[in-house]
Order: C-alpha cells, then sequence, then structure tokens
C-alpha cells in the first residue's frame, strides 16, 4: 500500500495533460448515458485526465460484496479487500499492481456510501490524485441520478431472489444513510430480501432531520401493504408542512380508512438540528434509545406507551402526545425493532438489548461511522441467529453533531 499523504504534490505536466474539449464531450454524453453503458463511459473518462482506466463496484443489498458493473470482473469482499476498507471507511486507498498502482476511492452520494471506484494510473502524483477523486464524484452523481429508474442497476447489486412484499417495501425506502454538517441518520434493515412489515424512513427538511421507524402485524403482502401506506401517510403530511402532531393523525387516519383492519407499531422523531431538541411520539414501540459520552443512559426516552398506529373506532387515541427534550452535542438516538434484541443462538439465548447497544458503543468507540456501525452490527446479528432470523430486524441510528459545521 502507498499511504496517500506521501503522494508527490506536483502540479500538472505535459505528461497528465487534460483533454479538456474531449472532457467536455463526455461529461455531456453522461447525461444521456443508459447505466449499463457507464463502464465504457467511465474509461474514456479516465483517459481525458490522463489515467489509465476506471471500474465501478457497487455494493450489494446486504453490503457484504463490491459488484463490478463490467459483469466481467470479480466481485471483491467489502471486508477483506483494498477497495472494502476505501468503502468502510470512505477514505482512499492506493495499491501497488503489475502495471502501476490502482487507486481506490468511496463512491458517496452526500453521506449514502454506493461503492467504490478503481482508477488505474502507471504513476500517480498530486494531480492524478485530484482527477481520480473528481472522477469518483462524477460518477457518483451519475450513478445516483440514474439508479432511479434502472432496474439494471437494481438487479445487479441483489445476490438472492427477492420476495414480493419486499419488492414492494424496498421501493418506499429511501437511502440508507442521510444527513447534512449538523446531523446524520443512517438505517438497515434485514432480512434484506424476505422483509415483509418493518421498514424506516429519514428525511432532511431544510434543519429539521425527520426520523420514523415502524413494525407492522404479520409478514405477508398485507403487513407491507399496511407499512407502505404509513409511510406515504406520514410523507404526505411532511410535504405539507405538517409538524410531529399532524404527521402521526395522517398514518393514523390513512390506516384507519383504507386498511382498518390493520396497524402498526411506531416511532416517530423530529430533531432541530440548530437548537438540538428533539420530539418524538412512540407509538406501542420499544422506545428510543440515548446513547451519550459513550454509554446508554437508560429510560432517558421512556415515557407511557401509547397506542399503535393504525387503530380505529373507540381504540383510536383522542390525541397523540408528543415528548421533548434537548440533546447534548454527539448525542445519539437509536430506534429499533423487536426483532433486534430477540434474535436466538442454537441454544435459544437472545441477542438482547445489553448486547445489541454495548456492540453500538464499542464500534463507535472504535472510530467506525455510524453507517459502518449498523453494517457490522446487522451482520452480527445475522451470524448469531444463523442467517435466519426469526422476525424482520431494523435499525436506524441519527447524531446530533453541530460542532461539525
Amino acid at each position: 500500500m502507498i499511504p496517500v499523504s506521501d503522494l508527490p504534490r506536483t502540479s500538472a505536466g505535459p505528461d497528465t495533460a487534460v483533454d479538456e474539449n474531449r472532457l467536455e464531450e463526455l461529461i455531456i454524453e453522461a447525461q444521456t448515458a443508459l447505466p449499463f453503458e457507464l463502464p465504457a463511459l467511465a474509461n474514456r473518462c479516465a483517459s481525458a485526465l490522463g489515467l489509465d482506466s476506471a471500474l465501478i463496484y457497487l455494493v450489494d443489498l446486504q453490503q457484504r460484496l463490491l459488484i463490478p458493473l463490467d459483469e466481467v470482473t470479480e466481485p471483491l469482499p467489502v471486508d477483506r479487500s483494498p477497495a472494502g476498507w476505501a468503502y468502510r471507511t470512505v477514505s482512499a486507498r492506493v495499491a501497488e499492481a503489475d502495471d502501476g498502482v490502482i487507486v481506490w476511492l468511496p463512491l458517496i452520494d452526500g453521506a449514502e456510501r454506493l461503492g467504490v471506484l478503481a482508477v488505474r494510473t502507471a504513476s500517480l502524483n498530486g494531480a492524478r490524485m485530484r482527477r481520480s477523486r473528481m472522477l469518483a464524484h462524477l460518477f457518483a452523481m451519475l450513478i445516483t441520478s440514474k439508479r432511479a429508474y434502472s432496474d439494471w442497476l437494481a438487479g445487479l447489486t441483489r445476490t438472492a431472489t427477492m420476495r414480493l412484499p419486499t419488492e414492494m417495501l424496498r421501493a418506499f425506502l429511501p437511502p440508507h444513510t442521510v444527513g447534512s454538517s449538523r446531523c446524520v441518520s443512517t438505517a438497515v434493515l434485514e432480512p434484506a430480501y424476505t422483509v415483509a412489515g418493518d421498514a424506516y424512513d429519514h428525511s432532511v427538511v431544510k434543519n429539521v432531520l425527520h426520523t420514523m421507524i415502524l413494525d407492522s402485524m404479520g409478514h405477508d403482502l398485507i403487513a407491507g401493504l399496511t407499512t407502505s401506506v404509513a409511510m406515504a401517510a406520514a410523507r404526505n403530511a411532511r410535504r405539507g408542512g405538517g409538524d410531529l402532531v399532524d404527521v402521526v393523525g395522517s398514518v393514523d387516519q390513512a390506516l384507519a380508512q383504507w386498511l382498518p383492519d390493520h396497524f402498526c407499531t411506531g416511532v416517530l422523531c423530529r430533531l432541530d438540528a440548530v437548537t438540538g431538541v428533539l420530539q418524538w411520539v412512540n407509538c406501542g414501540h420499544p422506545p428510543p434509545l440515548l446513547i451519550r459520552a459513550k454509554r446508554v443512559l437508560d429510560g432517558v426516552l421512556d415515557r407511557p406507551p401509547q397506542p399503535p398506529i393504525g387503530l380505529a373506532g373507540q381504540l383510536a387515541p383522542a390525541v397523540r402526545e408528543v415528548h421533548e427534550t434537548t440533546l447534548e452535542p454527539g448525542d445519539c438516538v437509536l430506534l429499533y425493532t423487536d426483532g433486534v434484541v430477540e434474535a436466538r443462538d442454537a441454544d435459544g439465548a437472545e441477542f438482547g438489548l445489553d448486547r445489541f447497544t454495548e456492540f453500538i458503543i464499542r464500534s463507535s468507540a472504535a472510530g467506525q461511522l455510524p453507517a459502518e456501525v449498523l453494517r457490522l452490527l446487522t451482520h452480527a446479528i445475522l451470524d448469531y441467529q444463523r442467517n435466519q432470523l426469526r422476525d424482520d430486524a431494523t435499525i436506524l441510528l441519527f447524531e446530533w453533531r453541530p460542532q461539525y459545521r
């Protein structure tokens, strides 16, 4: 490996000249390029930047493999490769190769990790490194813009057949990670290909972070439909300018009207990323957990339980109670479904809340990014239950970090 900090800080010379006209043509071409044309386009852009070649890898649905877009090269493991190191740490990694070097660069959409870009070049200096980063930024944006309508990209990152209820539910899910300079929210959901009733949502509206976790009863298409209706109703209220009471009320009304025999539990939160004021409503769900200074503050966010969402008639609550507290910089709030802590090993022992929170605290203290903490945690839960979860397991972690502004 070649330390990135040791690269020569030379300016561009004749050997690193950029064909600006050609590069402009390629950027214009990229706007209408089909997703399967991106591998060839990446190579042509690399050539225009004075580099040898570039290859795009996207992470698979469970974040275990980095899958090349050229469909010829073998996938790479996230946990045991220089490419995976770049993905896990969101940092550049340089490796020696027979014909020069390979620069592994993370592909990032805001706070969301998409995969990595492998750039080959005969030699590396400061100018070529900057151009490699530019190339990674360009193709991260291209992939983000095109994957919204590309079944090819979606199919490429799957390693198993997806059930219909899961297909429907995943169409509603936002990216794994969203955020700004003041806050970040990241989430994971398992089992990746057979989940039905669990879901998460997070959205940033100006300086406000909205988060939500849901758990519908059952594991069939109706469970997925219940969750999907709940998510649509919440977004409809948010986008109409509603506050937290309006959002919960909208979900209650939508489920009572369209699916009167079905309901879900959930926690909905609203974080003011300027002041740190956190509001939340807990509808029959495990209470949120507050992590501060590398420890869980037991019971700080516990409140008397309220009924689940979507109850009709006399069972419906007259009004939802909104709770409020003020976070401290660096605080993390953890939302989860019961399938996380109720996972059992071969002897029937539960994964448990203590093991769950200890894993998060230990990984965070080791310097892992929030998205990487949850990736490792879901793999640990799956391994604990021999990759056969008895219930859906969803985790959402958000952090208030105004000091990073």
